[in-house]
């Protein structure tokens, strides 16, 4: 199978395109301002350009590409930035797809449970409607992009990511120091729910989707077991043997990142739930929390 892969130097790229190479596929990758060389594929998703032929006759498309959304203060700028590299980049890709005569089979398209917006304690499904805050409006807009791809019959995947556990990057490596240092502690009330997934499951899930022709459209990549805040830092206390008592302080966090981005990344609550994973026939490696931090954290 060759399988081309767009942010694949990112946490969750490097990791598929691992996979894939250690089960014997060919991975092309897709690199910015770059010219088609082997095994890599040139594009300027800013610019709107891509090599489109270099697509022809691949197996599948995974498009993981996209500006940082919590790495910098939410200014107007960083946030068009952070909606553009999402837009531009799905624009081109599904452009180009829907071009070739010898399209893929699927296009999976990275997307984030970031669509649901602050929820509460209710459990949200694929068939949950959308929010309505920033990161809301550009995971819709982020979506809206993939239909030439449809209209063209490419099976096209929303892989709705939640907060990936690795330990080489993403949330949970900007967490371990203080809670290592014994300073770790709930974000606010405690009670707000985080929807999770361990690397090796969020892998095993583009796989899966690419493999399964009965996974098309909005498809949630998160543990069945979401926690909340509280029970999360509480995990992770007793993983790492160090205590959780004292909440962390919220200000300082706000002044460096701006209140915008802290409460969407660190305070919203977001109870979802894999249900057309599951219901496609995805078992979970590592469903539960303790297991999956204790997976992710033991020495290597």
């Amino acid at each position: 199978m060759q399988v081309a892969i767009s942010g694949s130097s990112g946490l969750i790229g490097a990791a598929l395109a691992a996979s894939l190479t250690r089960d014997g596929h060919r991975v092309l990758r897709l690199r910015r301002g770059g010219v088609t060389d082997g095994d890599e594929i040139g594009w300027d998703p800013q610019g709107g350009r891509i090599d489109a032929p270099a697509l022809e006759g691949v197996d599948a498309v995974v498009h993981l590409a996209g500006e940082s959304i919590g790495a910098h203060r939410w200014s107007d700028e960083q946030k068009r930035r952070i909606e553009e590299s999402r837009v531009r980049g799905t624009a081109v890709l599904a452009a180009a797809i829907a071009s070739r005569e010898r399209k893929p089979r699927v296009f999976v398209s990275g997307s984030a449970i970031g669509v649901y917006g602050n929820r509460g304690d209710e459990i949200l499904t694929e068939d949950s409607r959308p929010g309505d805050d920033f990161l809301a409006n550009v995971v819709r807009k982020w979506e809206a992009e993939t239909q030439p791809a449809i209209d063209a019959g490419v099976r096209t995947v929303l892989l709705r990511t939640g907060i990936v556990l690795a330990r080489s990057g993403g949330a949970l490596t900007r967490m371990l120091t203080p809670f290592k240092l014994g300073l770790g502690g709930r974000l606010g009330s405690g009670k707000q729910w985080m929807s999770w997934i361990a690397l090796e499951d969020e892998v095993r899930a583009i796989r899966h989707v690419i493999e399964t022709e009965a996974c098309s459209g909005p498809v949630n990549a998160t543990s069945p077991n979401p926690v909340t805040n509280l029970e999360f830092t509480k995990t992770l206390g007793d993983v790492l043997g160090r205590p959780t008592v004292l909440p962390t302080p919220l200000l300082p966090l706000k002044l460096l990142y701006g209140a915008e981005l802290v409460e969407s990344l660190l305070l919203f609550s977001q109870r979802v739930m894999p249900a057309r994973l599951e219901a496609s026939g995805f078992t979970f490696a590592q469903p539960v929390l303790d297991g999956a931090l204790r997976s992710v954290l033991r020495p290597t």
